[in-house]
């Protein structure tokens, strides 16, 4: 059978995959979308909306038990982790939903099954009803990245998960530990901590959330301390004993190796791209550490041949994905899009209290050698936070004093993965402190410490 004709066809459909396909269709192209499993990929299914579900449950949960401070009376507090768990997955079937409908609005061929790339322009299918081959001069691959495992620590779903377990819990644990602490390990940890699992964090660098400006991390360490948590930094998890009830952990800090025993545990070390059995290298893709090497238009050096989202490497964010879906589909169609700048791309962590970034940290600013000027506001100074009860946290802004650009800004508190645009918007428009110290911040918000912040990096705070 002859292989059906498109203009672009994509592979993946995770946030990257299908807005890329969307914007093909947009542009007037006839687009196919290949998946193998679920549509809208691991985020909507597996990582970004279903996480955040749980998280509001912790978050409310949290926020019960406090009813005292605001004049309320509960009682009788508790949870129902299979009710939690339920609604977690009832909101990712959900938008996984919406997204086969946008597929039908914009007249987008799917494919479900698994793909590969015998030769150039050619997609082959192996489908539930045999093998199909599709071709396009243009081919997009957004398969993703998996959970890592390590020798040792690989996850067996039952002592020892990988997120995908931790979404779907078989019970409660209640001593945990947490491998990592990057933003999965981190809100993870958060979750199951605030529903009362005695919890502990391993982290092998030297802080944790060790991508974060180390005040903003060391900040954020103080609250998960003080809220029970076990934070062991500079530490490994050499090796793991397997029993029916329980895991003994072996793990090395300072030199020393110590066991400690957990009912469970999550192993969050970081992920791999999904580069396998695709048949990237036979058509000379180049794959450095299981991600596959692109230019700043995702182009792979293979004609025709794209690679966007976590497979194309750091930063590993659903919404850089999506833009470089929309940049390739526009690249596709002729048009002539502007690449995609990582530091002006915010990463945002879901734990309690919020972590968010965009741009350079202090540490890396001074390396890359700005003389820098850097401002801070905490939020206990904004009249906001204190009416929310919210009044743990800080925001770090950090500008080059000879130039006036806003080279990064970090916040940890209430609500920071929704502020952190503000800057992210000041960034893509090449703002200096002028136009951030001139902008009129409405009161009574959360975003005054914004402003606050900038003010503060040149010593004219107000609040302070």
């Amino acid at each position: 059978m002859a292989a059906r004709k498109f203009d672009m066809i994509v592979i993946g459909a995770g946030p990257g995959g299908y807005v890329a396909a969307i914007r093909g269709a947009q542009l007037g192209l006839s687009v196919a979308i290949v998946e193998r499993e679920h549509l809208g990929g691991i985020c909507l299914n597996w990582g970004c909306i279903p996480t955040k579900a749980l998280l509001r449950s912790a978050e409310v949960f949290h926020l019960m038990h406090r009813a005292k401070e605001f004049g309320l009376k509960a009682d009788g507090i508790g949870y129902d982790l299979d009710a939690v768990v339920a609604r977690s997955r009832g909101v990712a079937r959900q938008l996984s939903g919406g997204i086969g409908h946008l597929m039908k609005k914009n007249k987008i061929t799917v494919v479900m099954g698994a793909a590969t790339l015998p030769a150039q322009g050619v997609v082959s299918v192996k489908t539930d009803k045999g093998v199909e081959d599709l071709a396009a001069p243009a081919i997009v691959l957004a398969t993703g990245a998996r959970a890592r495992e390590l020798p040792g620590l690989e996850a067996d779903g039952d002592r020892v998960w990988t997120y995908k377990h931790a979404l779907q819990p078989k019970r409660m644990p209640k001593d945990l530990l947490v491998i990592g602490s990057g933003a999965i390990g981190i809100e993870f940890a958060s979750f199951y901590n605030t529903l009362g699992a005695k919890t502990t964090v391993v982290e092998v660098m030297d802080r944790i959330l060790p991508v974060e400006d180390a005040e903003i991390a060391g900040f954020a360490k103080k609250q998960f301390v003080k809220q029970g948590m076990t934070i062991l930094e500079k530490a490994t998890v050499k090796k793991l004993d397997r029993a029916a009830d329980k895991v003994t952990a072996h793990i090395e800090v300072g030199g020393k190796v110590e066991t400690r025993v957990y009912d469970t545990v999550i192993s969050a070390v970081g992920i791999v791209g999904n580069v396998e059995k695709l048949g990237l290298e036979d058509l000379g893709v180049r794959i450095d550490r299981t991600h596959v090497v692109t230019d700043d238009y995702c182009r792979t050096g293979v004609k025709g041949l794209y690679a966007i989202g976590d497979i194309a490497g750091a930063p590993w964010l659903a919404h850089k994905a999506s833009h470089e879906g929309v940049m390739v589909a526009e690249l596709i169609a002729g048009q002539h899009p502007h690449p995609i700048k990582p530091n002006s791309i915010a990463g945002c962590t879901y734990c309690h209290p919020q972590v968010a970034s965009v741009g350079l940290t202090e540490e890396k600013a001074k390396a890359a050698g700005h003389a820098v000027k850097v401002g801070r506001f905490p939020f206990i100074g904004n009249g906001k936070a204190i009416a929310l009860g919210e009044s743990e946290g800080l925001i770090k802004t950090v500008f080059d004093a000879n130039t006036g650009e806003l080279l990064g800004a970090h916040m940890v508190g209430a609500e920071v993965t929704e502020l952190i645009q503000g800057y992210v918007v000041g960034r893509t428009l090449e703002t200096t402190e002028a136009e951030l110290m001139e902008t009129v911040f409405p009161h009574p918000t959360l975003s005054e410490m914004m402003h606050e912040a900038v003010l503060d990096a040149y010593g004219r705070a107000l609040h302070m």
